[in-house]
């Protein structure tokens, strides 16, 4: 896992983008301790307050380009994958916006934070609960 992390920060993919899709996938997930994390991660970077609230209404907002937009779809799409699919309609505008290593690494980036989110939720649910492990020491990125 932390090699996989290591390598999806040297993707083309913007480090911003790469936090508004571990946020949405946490917001789908319903994992509280990524979701702080990412966004407050995300600010550091210099992501606005707008944008960090609006990410799951991103379809009806016109602040987030239309590569973006189609990296949060594909988000939702690979999270909820046996129910979404990713259909050839929504491969086709994705590769309008990135290449196919991007591609790929887009999917790379989606898989590695919902390992995190279940990782994190089961930690949590299980252990935390009972102090059995520091679950901010954990978890270091």
């Amino acid at each position: 896992m932390m090699e996989m992390e290591k390598y999806t920060k040297t993707t083309a993919i913007e480090r911003k983008l790469r936090e508004l899709i571990k946020i949405r996938a946490s917001q789908i997930n319903e994992c509280a301790f990524c979701l702080n994390m990412h966004t407050t991660d995300a600010r550091k970077m210099g992501e606005t307050e707008q944008r960090l609230y609006c990410v799951s209404a991103w379809k009806e907002c016109d602040f987030y380009t239309e590569a973006e937009k189609v990296a949060l779809e594909l988000t939702e799409h690979v999270t909820l994958i046996p129910m979404k699919r990713v259909p050839d309609e929504l491969y086709q505008r994705i590769r309008e916006h990135y290449d196919e290593k991007q591609y790929v690494d887009l999917v790379l980036i989606i898989n590695q934070i919902n390992s995190w989110n279940r990782i994190c939720i089961y930690y949590k649910e299980k252990n935390i609960r009972n102090k059995t492990i520091n679950y901010n020491k954990a978890y270091i990125l």
